[in-house]
């Protein structure tokens, strides 16, 4: 990656579960980063110090669980090297601004991949590389959504597991009501297996 230490980050999405937000959390203190974060009803946000300045990084909650999104303008190099790695894990997307001299490279990346680079000078633009077959916006839709659907299906059998855990807890401690309320949410759970799994 580039040293530079001034990186853009536009149009940052990111997907997440709870545990891996914790994750990012204990690898920045591991890296020696100071940093707090917050939880509010509908979004996660962790603060990054490095030297003179503070990066916010803000997960919002969804059905499926959370995701990074946003742009975000990141001044050290070590912490651009995390982004991008982060970004290349979760096959995630993102338009990366790193800016250099009077030079500025732009990287169009798609589910954790480069698919376009320009260097823009001044008025110039040079693209350096394009990959061959940009999809198109349909077929980006529909692999979107095949994605999502894998993770609903994942997320509502977590959740099946969950509550047959506390259906089971609940008849060992013949909490009648419990057990009803238990059974219910599993019935809904399973339709909307069932659903997805059309």
């Amino acid at each position: 990656m580039n040293k530079s230490y001034e990186v853009e980050y536009c149009n940052l999405e990111l997907r997440f579960e709870r545990r891996d937000i914790q994750n990012l959390i204990r690898d920045l203190i591991k890296e020696g980063y100071s940093l707090y974060w917050r939880e509010t009803e509908d979004s996660f946000i962790v603060s990054i110090r490095t030297d003179d300045h503070m990066t916010k990084l803000r997960f919002q909650q969804t059905q499926e669980g959370y995701k990074l999104i946003g742009d975000y303008r990141i001044h050290d190099a070590r912490l651009a090297e995390w982004m991008e790695k982060l970004i290349g894990d979760t096959k995630g997307h993102a338009i990366v601004k790193r800016f250099r001299d009077q030079q500025i490279l732009v990287e169009n990346i798609l589910f954790g991949e480069v698919i376009r680079m320009v260097e823009i000078s001044g008025f110039e633009q040079r693209i350096l590389y394009q990959k061959e077959s940009t999809p198109t916006r349909e077929s980006l839709n529909a692999l979107y959504m095949s994605t999502e659907g894998e993770q609903r299906i994942e997320s509502t059998e977590r959740k099946i597991d969950e509550s047959l855990d506390l259906l089971n807890e609940a008849i060992k401690a013949g909490d009648t009501k419990r057990v009803e309320e238990c059974k219910k949410v599993l019935e809904n759970l399973r339709f909307e297996l069932v659903r997805l799994e059309k």
